[in-house]
């Protein structure tokens, strides 16, 4: 059954290097792009704007400043489910995520998933170009996760492909997490609603130009919000 379209959020900070070549690699994927940039001081938004007037598959999204990656991603959503997209994707704009992996992640949710998540932790999957103190950050988060709450492999993963009943159904105006924590809290959420959730394998690969957003303030979210999400569903509020 065909699946009307599918549109991949893509949120941009100080992406210049970036934006253009990521647009026109979408532009045979079969999906509209929605462009979310937060003020990006270096002309990102600039840049949007001028390949959303040529390309008839992009629009753009401009915040008036950076607030984390959650919440642009929630602006996002609140953005395309406005209109008719019956498929929602997350992905980033530096290349970490291959755009040849897209198609694939809208397969596996029509074949059946709720949620496609693209997996580094899972048989086929990798990550290329990444130090041992990022590898080690990265697999201590998914053991973690993994221990206190669900059985997902690649919990901190923001490669995704969500149909759009799941957005519809796990309180986006209730999730407050600024950081990386946004796609543990966004799985979580969608397993706890009873939803199906498929890893797909996917290699990433570590940016070759531009800056990490990944901070210390990010990595101390992760580590209290794990077990308040475990919390809050005790009690009955997830």
């Amino acid at each position: 059954m065909s699946v009307p379209n599918p549109v991949v959020c893509l949120p941009t900070y100080n992406e210049r290097e970036n934006l253009e070549r990521m647009l026109r690699a979408l532009a045979d994927k079969g999906v509209d792009v929605l462009v979310i940039d937060d003020s990006s001081p270096d002309g990102t938004g600039e840049i949007a704007d001028r390949l959303a007037a040529e390309l008839d598959y992009v629009s753009v999204l401009h915040r008036p400043r950076k607030e984390g990656l959650g919440r642009a991603y929630v602006d996002g959503f609140r953005h395309v489910l406005a209109g008719d997209a019956e498929l929602v994707l997350e992905m980033d704009c530096d290349f970490s995520h291959d755009p040849a992996d897209v198609p694939r992640l809208i397969a596996a949710v029509e074949a059946g998933a709720d949620l496609a998540l693209g997996s580094r932790y899972v048989p086929g999957g990798g990550t290329a170009n990444w130090g041992l103190v990022r590898r080690l950050i990265s697999r201590s988060a998914s053991i973690y996760t993994r221990a206190l709450l669900m059985p997902v492999h690649d919990s901190t993963g923001g490669f995704k492909c969500f149909r759009r009943h799941v957005l519809e159904s796990i309180d986006l105006d209730s999730i407050d997490a600024a950081g990386y924590v946004f796609q543990i809290e966004t799985t979580y959420r969608t397993l706890r609603k009873g939803f199906r959730v498929v890893e797909v394998p996917i290699r990433f690969v570590d940016r070759e130009v531009g800056s990490s957003k990944m901070s210390r303030a990010i990595v101390l979210e992760a580590v209290w919000k794990v077990p308040a999400l475990r919390f809050a569903a005790l009690r009955g509020r997830l």
